[in-house]
């Protein structure tokens, strides 16, 4: 009876999959792989939590695979790897996506709406896509802790993070301050920097060059900006005090100050043929135009300043000025820049702010009600109406976009709340230093500048679904951080004892102050949700109020994974809580992964519908094949193209030539009734190729070990995709006949054994990466025959190395004999004689003559009766020599004549040896020594007729290419045979089935089949061949340009 499962050669691979899946979920593989290592020593892998309320794509593919992959191979090594999957479930993604279900629009109609009923929405909104993150998790095989996943709403994560926002305020690091932030008119809230440093969107828009009119003289000051709506709230200029400054008369009759370097830039375009474009009346330092009054822009900035009783509109100095753009000479609003604030504090400027919250243009200005970038045009109309506009020169830039909601931000004057950042670079500095980065270069480039130039994390959200901000205030000006739902209670008369904090139930709670005694309230904001993801290793186990020792035990992370725009997101929330926390790195190893772009290397978007579908196409090509793609294509920090033809090269490539190995195993071992439990391999005993396929195999497990321990993807991928097809394409090969060998001899027991434990070895190995697969090819091979294995590959341990199989020099030789093979094959194709076809012999020089076993293979496999090994070739082959002109030009111009003529009359062989030993040729021309190296030189490689020659290195093929009639026979026979062979597979027939076989219409090939007769029945395992009609299944053939008709019948 069969010890196997017939297996199916087909690579409809999504079906088997689906199996797998079921029994994985079934029988609880995963918590059972957990269970299996409790005992083995801790590695953890953080989770980056996804936000439940947006469905996954291509690229959470990537991020799965990655994420997957490791854990299950530390867990295979011993270790035990926790993965608490987790939610990220607050923020303004959230509340956009409610709003539109809501059909709201912005705060005021939130507010209207009611912030209890809307905050309750988006704790429904969060889970709305749970269930296909679930499916999709699980089709793809990442195995992470589900049923009891973090959640960053949940009270206990809140309270956890309140215990940090303490812990930092404690150390005077958390602060109210009046800021210029980037902020989302929008969303009516600011963003951290590393918010804004997602959304850059490149935008072509007008600039200006103003015309402001010098105080008691006739003459106008050149300033620039790329802000014109920002022009209305103008109250000062500033120059650099370092750099040289003109007053010129220019051509079109107005007089200016600006920057002397930018004069042929800016006035240039008024000069004429006999006129220049201006005349240079005085020049000055920018510092002697400080203080430099000039009539204001507009009237509406002019009564702001007046009531602030402040001085405005006068030139000021400052080195950030640069003489890069513009005129030398910029503008400044200093309620939407921040050097123009700095600025603005070092003159005591007055405080202009003549735009709204909602982003529009103040009621006092010419232009209200507009929003900011649609008042640009319109400010440039009414100063060129009133001839203050010199020019508005069009230029594109990269400028932020809110990263949620897609408007333009702007740079806004206004209180919010800051962790000082600043305070701890060295530090963050320091602990990045202690981080492995894959790659080096994002650790030290992108995300190590990052930290070189921090800034103080604008933490505060003026909006609804967040972590409310743990501070309350009192009108005495006293602040308190509350660090606990029990420190809360102990200070408060009103706080629920199943109190939520969340708005708005946390806003109605107060606390007794410690100083007047009064009822202090909750400031109104919310935080930053990158806090809470940053939070999430200690905030996940509800610490420092609970699972002291197991946060201890699993703190730092020693892997986590994500994509590169996390350079500024999650690495840095991490990395920043928990230098302020605990001041040490949160993980040390990090693999940073590329986006996944279209196959023209375009960003997939649906808007240009070249966005990939995920759960298409892991129905189409199935998990195992879309992982594989992402191991192999390239780095994982590079970005990948994904297209389907891509993923099927590898699934026919790696998986495919895997899953036929084992069928083809499965097959044989079927018919044999082979089972491997008893039997026991005597090593001593084995071929020299059995030998050689252990050897490969522990190798292969060696450096799959050794670079998967290194976190090195693409390398481990490619040693395993190298040991299949050499156990596939050559020792299967090699061995085929060992398989077909009637009764069970003992050659034919060794080669199932070793075929047997290189298919279950390779399985493992590959287990992490091919976990669906893997998983099918040992429930059959392994459990099929041995019910005492471990229950599922997934909890095997990895494979181990035998070092006493690994022969080093074996392998040597044998990839001596591949080269030469590979070599003597692209003879036959030169030569156009087909490999059936037999040649009587070929030559080959090599360092090292093989000995007679690997002569044997090559003789066999390049189908020659002789393998003749010679330390001399120059039969066979020669060499021609010609000049490379583009080197040879230069250096001997007027020699070149008699270079060509000299080398075409060398001994090419002896020239070659000459080349070889000395790297160079010499030549003499006309008395003059000529040197030539092989970068000098054109080599052809010139062939003796009857033969054919190719050269690698220090091997050299020649092949005799004579064909006698007694070898023009026996390929004809072989090709017959073959023949034979593919219509007994068309036909449908098993391995073994007898048959008959039929010839006619071709006397040629009919002789061929009576004389040849006892070989062909052997070979196609034919009882008899009838000669002169068809039955059965029958074909036409031209064989060797012979038209004949064959059928076969099964007996």
């Amino acid at each position: 009876m069969a010890k196997y499962k017939k297996v199916d050669t087909d690579l409809k691979f999504v079906d088997r999959e689906k199996e797998v899946e079921k029994f994985w979920n079934e029988e609880d593989i995963f918590k059972k792989s957990m269970e299996n290592r409790k005992e083995g020593e801790t590695y953890t892998f953080y989770d980056g939590p996804p936000t439940a309320n947006g469905k996954p794509h291509i690229g959470h593919v990537l991020t799965r695979v990655i994420k997957d992959m490791i854990p299950r191979y530390r867990t295979m090594k011993g270790y035990m790897v926790p993965r608490k999957a987790g939610w990220d479930t607050h923020g303004l993604p959230v509340e956009l996506e409610v709003e539109k279900l809501l059909g709201l629009d912005g705060k005021d109609q939130i507010e209207k709406y009611g912030v209890e009923p809307f905050i309750n929405k988006c704790k429904e909104s969060v889970w709305k896509y749970k269930g296909m993150w679930e499916d999709f998790s699980s089709t793809v095989g990442f195995w992470a802790d589900m049923e009891n996943p973090y959640v960053t709403y949940d009270n206990n994560f809140i309270e956890s993070e309140w215990w940090a926002l303490k812990k930092i305020w404690d150390k005077g690091l958390l602060y109210k301050g009046f800021k210029i932030v980037p902020y989302c008119p929008r969303c009516g809230t600011p963003l951290s920097a590393q918010e804004v440093a997602q959304g850059y969107k490149d935008v072509k828009e007008r600039s200006a060059i103003v015309r402001f009119k010098v105080k008691d003289e006739d003459a106008y000051i050149l300033a620039w900006t790329t802000t014109p709506w920002t022009l209305p709230s103008n109250i000062a200029l500033c120059v650099n005090p370092e750099e040289d400054y003109a007053k010129v008369k220019c051509a079109d009759g107005y007089t200016y100050y600006m920057a002397c370097a930018l004069l042929d830039t800016i006035l240039g375009k008024f000069a004429e043929e006999d006129k220049p474009a201006y005349e240079v009346l005085e020049t000055y330092k920018g510092k002697d135009l400080e203080y430099k009054e000039y009539e204001p822009l507009y009237q509406c900035a002019y009564d702001c300043a007046a009531k602030q009783k402040k001085k405005a509109f006068f030139v000021t100095c400052d080195d950030y000025v640069t003489l890069t753009d513009g005129t030398g000479v910029v503008h400044l609003a200093p309620a939407f820049g921040e050097d123009d604030a700095k600025v603005g504090r070092k003159y005591d400027l007055p405080f202009v702010q003549l735009v709204d919250e909602k982003g529009d243009m103040g009621e006092t200005t010419p232009f209200a009600g507009l929003f900011v970038k649609k008042a640009d045009p319109e400010v440039l109309k009414d100063l060129d109406a009133r001839g203050l506009l010199f020019d508005a020169p069009k230029f594109e830039h990269s400028y932020p976009h809110c990263w949620r909601c897609d408007t333009p931000l702007i740079y806004y004057a206004r209180e919010s709340w800051f962790i000082k950042m600043t305070e701890v670079k060295d530090d963050l500095i320091a602990n990045n230093n202690t981080i492995n980065w894959i790659p080096e270069s994002i650790g030290k480039g992108r995300f190590g500048d990052w930290l070189e130039n921090v800034q103080d994390w604008g933490i505060s959200r003026n909006r609804y679904w967040g972590t409310p901000l743990n501070v309350w205030e009192c009108e005495c000006g006293h602040q308190h951080s509350i660090g606990s739902i029990a420190e809360l209670k102990s200070m408060s008369d009103n706080c629920p004892d199943d109190i939520e904090l969340h708005r708005p139930y946390i806003d109605a709670v107060t606390i007794k102050c410690p100083k007047c005694g009064k009822q202090m309230h909750r400031v109104p904001e919310v935080i930053d949700c990158w806090f809470d993801s940053g939070s999430m290793p200690f905030a996940q186990h509800h610490y420092p109020f609970e699972n002291q020792e197991l946060f201890k035990q699993q703190f730092p992370a020693k892997f986590i994974s994500e994509a590169v725009d996390q350079t500024r997101g999650w690495f840095y929330s991490l990395m920043a809580i928990s230098t302020l926390l605990f001041n040490k790195a949160p993980f040390e190893n990090v693999i940073v992964m590329g986006h996944v772009q279209d196959e023209n290397g375009q960003k997939m978007s649906k808007s240009k519908g070249n966005a990939v579908d995920p759960f298409d196409a892991l129905n189409t090509y199935g998990a195992d094949s879309i992982r594989w793609y992402f191991y192999t294509a390239g780095a994982p920090w590079i970005p990948k193209r994904f297209h389907g033809k891509a993923v099927m090269e590898g699934q026919r490539k790696f998986l495919g030539t895997l899953w036929n190995t084992y069928a083809f195993y499965v097959l044989y071992a079927n018919i044999d009734n082979f089972d491997p439990t008893r039997y026991t391999m005597d090593y001593e005993k084995l071929s020299v190729m059995d030998k050689w396929l252990l050897s490969k195999m522990n190798s292969m497990v060696k450096d799959v070990d050794k670079n998967l321990g290194a976190y090195k993807i693409p390398e481990a991928a490619n040693v395993l995709q190298d040991f299949v097809d050499d156990m596939s394409n050559w020792y299967v090969r090699r061995s085929r006949e060992r398989f077909w060998a009637k009764g069970m001899e003992q050659d034919k027991i060794n080669a199932y054994l070793t075929l047997y434990t290189a298919l279950v070895t390779v399985s493992k190995a590959a287990a992490p990466m091919i976990p669906f697969m893997t998983e099918d090819i040992y429930q059959n091979l392994v459990r099929k025959v041995d019910a005492s294995a471990p229950e599922s590959i997934h909890l095997c341990d990895f494979p181990t190395v035998d070092e006493s199989q690994i022969d080093k020099e074996l392998e040597k030789d044998m990839d001596e004999v591949l080269e030469i093979v590979v070599m003597g094959r692209a003879c036959r194709n030169t030569a156009n004689i087909k490999n059936r076809q037999p040649i009587v012999n070929m030559f080959v020089k090599a360092p090292v003559a093989l000995p007679d076993y690997f002569q044997d293979i090559i003789r066999d496999e390049l189908n020659s009766k002789k393998v003749t090994f010679t330390d001399d070739v120059r039969a066979f082959t020669s060499y021609s020599f010609k000049p490379q002109l583009k080197t040879v030009g230069p250096k001997y111009g007027k020699l070149l004549g008699g270079i060509r003529k000299a080398l075409s009359e060398l001994d090419g062989n002896a020239a070659m040896d000459e080349l070889k030993a000395d790297g160079q040729l010499t030549l003499d021309i006309n008395g003059e020594k000529v040197v030539l190296l092989e970068s000098d030189l054109l080599i052809e490689t010139a062939q003796t007729e009857g033969y054919v020659s190719a050269q690698e290195g220090e091997v050299t093929v020649a092949l005799d290419t004579n064909l006698t009639p007694e070898l023009i026979e026996e390929g004809f026979v072989r090709e017959i045979i073959s023949k034979v062979q593919t219509m007994r597979k068309e036909a449908g027939f098993e391995v073994m089935d007898r048959i008959v076989v039929y010839a006619a219409e071709n006397e040629k090939i009919l002789g061929l089949l009576k004389k040849h007769a006892d070989e062909l029945k052997k070979e196609v395992l034919a009882d008899d061949i009838v000669l002169g009609s068809v039955d059965g299944y029958t074909k036409e053939w031209n064989i060797n340009g012979e038209n004949v008709t064959l059928g076969v019948k099964k007996q």
